[in-house]
């Protein structure tokens, strides 16, 4: 029997309007949400770094199969880690996804403090 699908939670390049969206292409949009946390512009893309106090980050829920979920693993690499956290609904709805957390160095100054990787400036 085939795990049923799970929900993602994606920040940036893999958002509609982002530059890997079409890896989402196979996936299922199903709200805008967001996270407590900080973003931060890694390079070409961002990284997110889970913090309960910290400030919303903008993103987007999909519902992902398994083999969704082995694709992104693989695009992530290795320095992100995926783990479940709670993701707000703009309806208020609280649910469970899949989000993948920056795990290398940050740097204050590239620090998104708007909270949405593609609006920033």
């Amino acid at each position: 029997m085939m795990p049923s699908p799970a929900h993602v939670f994606v920040y940036g390049t893999l958002r509609r309007g982002g530059s890997n969206h079409f890896r989402m292409e196979k996936a299922r949009f199903v709200a805008v949400g967001a996270v407590k946390g900080m973003l931060y512009q890694i390079d070409w893309y961002p990284g997110l770094v889970l913090k309960a106090d910290a400030g919303v980050i903008t993103g987007e829920v999909y519902h992902a199969s398994p083999e969704d979920l082995r694709e992104l693993d693989l695009f992530e690499g290795a320095g992100y880690r995926r783990l479940q956290t709670q993701v707000g609904l703009p309806d208020g709805e609280i649910l469970s996804a899949w989000i993948w957390e920056w795990l290398g160095p940050v740097d204050e100054s590239r620090r998104i403090t708007g909270g949405d990787w593609l609006a920033r400036q």
